[in-house]
């Protein structure tokens, strides 16, 4: 049996100017997200939770948060830009500039915008991304800046992390390799 290494993400290295990451997964929003979401973070908004006083608003049902929005958008990118990363230093420019409801489908995609080395830590570098957020109509309903660090390859802080096993993983007996 060989042993193939999981996807392990993008290191300092792997950032170029000018990519663009479309994230792989989509993710539908349900009420229980929001309401949840809502109840998690202390959000006394009736607009997110109250069906009766949403329907008198303009939008006539409750709005998903807008906060669940962009952790969302955050959490779609991580495949892509922040599996090795260890510190985000900053969101700027967020913009949130249409409803997202229970039912919509959010996916995001990331434009690198900058990268550098860091001055103090030689085992990692700094990325700026931009990401946008579209909803199953390609609508925009966020979109942010964002900036992180990342290790470098190689960095020991990422290296040997998977524990070794007491006994190797085996096939059945009689099944073949």
């Amino acid at each position: 049996m060989t042993v193939r290494q999981g996807w392990t993400g993008r290191f300092f290295e792997d950032f170029q100017v000018g990519d663009v990451y479309q994230h792989p997964l989509g993710r539908t929003v349900t009420e229980t997200d929001n309401t949840w979401f809502t109840l998690l973070t202390m959000n006394t908004s009736q607009m997110h939770f109250n069906a009766e006083y949403a329907a008198r608003s303009e939008f006539g049902r409750p709005l998903v948060v807008s906060t669940l929005t962009l952790a969302i958008a955050v959490g779609q990118s991580v495949t892509d830009l922040t599996q090795n990363a260890f510190a985000n230093l900053g969101w700027d420019d967020i913009s949130l500039p249409h409803p997202v409801f229970a039912g919509d489908t959010l996916y995001s995609e990331s434009l690198v915008l900058e990268k550098r080395e860091s001055g103090s830590r030689p085992h990692a570098g700094i990325v700026t991304v931009r990401t946008r957020t579209l909803n199953q109509d390609g609508k925009q309903v966020c979109a942010f800046k964002r900036t992180f660090y990342v290790y470098k390859r190689g960095a020991e802080q990422v290296e040997g992390i998977f524990p070794v096993a007491a006994t190797p993983l085996s096939l059945p007996d009689g099944a073949d390799a």
